[in-house]
């Protein structure tokens, strides 16, 4: 990635939070709880999922910037949907951990210097990582649940006819 390639991705990055309640408001808060099928996430779900998903980043990109070659544990997304109940939770209190930590992880980000994106982290499950490839993976987060969000409501849309 060069050096502009990266400051958009970072700005995109940095963008999410704002790019995730824009498209929020095209669904109806009435079927947030709606699941395509037994094993597809409701968006209610894919809420709580993305701040879990941001709690679990922001410590791999600090242990990347602070311990490169440190090992980051992994975790079972679906079993954190299931056990701990993600339907009850908050979404309101979801989406505002989730801003705060894109914002504060963004303000890390933003101005590093060009060389610690080479640095790495050992990922339980997926195996040394960059810094780079976790710019990658967490900028395209979003607007990859964000699509799943819009086929979700495609199908309730269509169930209802």
């Amino acid at each position: 990635m060069s050096p502009e390639e990266r400051s958009r991705t970072i700005e995109s990055y940095g963008n999410a939070y704002h790019l995730l309640t824009e498209a929020l408001r095209q669904f109806p808060r009435a079927m947030w709880q709606y699941k395509p099928a037994p094993d597809r996430w409701s968006i209610h779900e894919i809420i709580v999922h993305l701040a879990d998903s941001e709690a679990n980043s922001y410590i791999r990109i600090r242990r990347g910037l602070a311990e490169p070659g440190s090992t980051v544990l992994g975790y079972d997304q679906d079993a954190w949907a299931t056990r701990l109940d993600y339907h009850r939770q908050s979404t309101e209190e979801y989406l505002e951990l989730f801003r705060w930590l894109r914002h504060t992880t963004y303000q890390l980000i933003k101005d590093q210097p060009g060389s610690v994106w080479a640095h790495t982290y050992e990922h339980a499950a997926n195996g040394t990582t960059t810094l780079e490839q976790w710019l990658a993976t967490y900028e395209s987060h979003v607007p990859d649940h964000i699509h799943q969000m819009q086929k979700n409501y495609d199908t309730f849309a269509s169930d209802k006819r």
